[in-house]
């Protein structure tokens, strides 16, 4: 099976998850991802119990979903002859992609004005909190902060006098990885046809900006966006809305063009005393009168009289753009999902079958790729010296002295 990244070789010197998601999609393309952890470990391996699931070094789902199909060696960088070795693999790379801070990149020697000059076909791409300039770029980020909360997320949309909602691990890191992914193939390209590396740089802050662009572009007019958050009942469209059913499940409508729909839509809910109803058509009639709220009290008031399964019956017959609110166990068994390939099942050596998901872009000719489950701690490490020179005895005077660590496998020994 022809993959599109096959004979590019990526290092990658990051933690946690928004860098890793960008050496994962490399991965599954068929790049030889090579991750560099120190003796412990990234801190990404020990998150289970922040996640309630076990923690459990053989079924780490968590770990095998950022770094499936990579390889790993654990480095002593602090060591001369463990940056050495490091130096001596960035030579054979293509992409080098870190989320180290700044200022520990300067330190160690690592940030792009000291390596440009040695390996001018590379493509640097750093990913951080707040982007690289700025009063706050030395600032520790997380998604949680940088992303959802300094980003726009947290204060907008909630509803009005309520707290902000409960955000999720990941969410903002899966987003910026793909964007750093996308800015490194274009990066990779370019080197490949010049001869030229180039840096490559995003954050959780930069790609929450964008993600906010169509409302932050709003906010320069007086009107909705510059009233949020707001009560969902005083929504400029009321059809953009949640609806509870009878069996207390939530509906999502979406109708950008309230005109376009509203005949239709009352038609549904059964409300055909309205379709011709000169208040509540056509919106501005309606935003100019103030009685969008009582439009949205009508279409609540409509869907608790019936069931999910009805309304799903009823919208998709009146061509409707809606989506049941689903949990997370319900995706997993989601036939749409499963029809095109979203999930990948782990069998690991606890005995137990876990369900993953893939990556969100698909390749006809290549088809779904095969996953490994995440490296072990260094678990490639003397392989991975080897291909680049070091011989046996060069790599045993390694070990024994700290400079490189392979996590010893309990099972194995056994």
């Amino acid at each position: 099976m022809s993959k599109p990244l096959q004979g590019v070789r990526v290092i990658e010197l990051a933690t946690f998850i928004a860098a890793a998601t960008a050496g994962r999609f490399m991965a599954d393309l068929g790049a030889d991802v090579i991750k560099i952890e120190s003796a412990k470990g990234d801190p990404l391996r020990y998150t289970a119990p922040s996640e309630g699931r076990p923690l459990d070094m053989y079924e780490n789902t968590t770990w095998d979903l950022e770094n499936g199909n990579k390889r790993c060696i654990s480095l002593n960088m602090k060591d001369p002859a463990g940056k050495e070795a490091f130096l001596k693999l960035l030579e054979t790379a293509d992409v080098l992609i870190t989320n180290w801070r700044v200022q520990a990149l300067e330190r160690a020697g690592l940030d792009y004005e000291s390596l440009k000059q040695k390996y001018p076909k590379l493509v640097y791409a750093i990913c951080t909190g707040y982007g690289e300039y700025g009063p706050d770029k030395d600032l520790p980020g997380f998604d949680f902060t940088a992303f959802f909360s300094r980003g726009g997320y947290l204060d907008s949309l909630r509803q009005k006098g309520t707290v902000p909602m409960n955000v999720v691990p990941g969410l903002g890191d899966h987003n910026v990885g793909m964007n750093l992914a996308a800015g490194i193939l274009a990066a990779l390209y370019q080197a490949k046809t010049t001869g030229v590396g180039e840096k490559v740089e995003t954050s959780l802050f930069e790609s929450a900006v964008f993600n906010m662009g169509m409302m932050i572009q709003a906010s320069n007019y007086e009107g909705i966006a510059q009233q949020y958050p707001i009560d969902v009942r005083k929504a400029a469209n009321p059809f953009n809305a949640a609806w509870r059913t009878k069996d207390d499940r939530f509906i999502q409508t979406c109708m950008p063009d309230y005109n376009t729909y509203y005949k239709a839509f009352m038609k549904a809910i059964g409300r055909e005393d309205l379709v011709e109803n000169e208040n509540y058509f056509p919106i501005l009639t309606c935003q100019k009168k103030g009685l969008t709220s009582e439009v949205y009290d009508i279409v609540m008031e409509a869907f608790s009289r019936k069931t999910v399964e009805e309304w799903t019956r009823i919208l998709a017959s009146a061509d409707v753009p809606f989506a049941l609110a689903k949990n997370w166990m319900e995706i997993r068994e989601d036939k749409q999902a499963e029809a095109n390939n979203c999930f990948y099942d782990m069998r690991y050596s606890t005995g137990n079958t876990r369900r993953l998901v893939r990556l969100p872009v698909k390749f006809q000719q290549m088809g779904v790729p095969d996953y490994r489950r995440g490296p072990m701690i260094g678990e490639q490490g003397p392989e991975i010296l080897k291909d680049i020179g070091y011989d046996e005895k060069q790599v045993q005077n390694l070990m024994e002295s700290g400079t490189l660590y392979v996590w010893k496998d309990e099972k194995k020994s056994n």
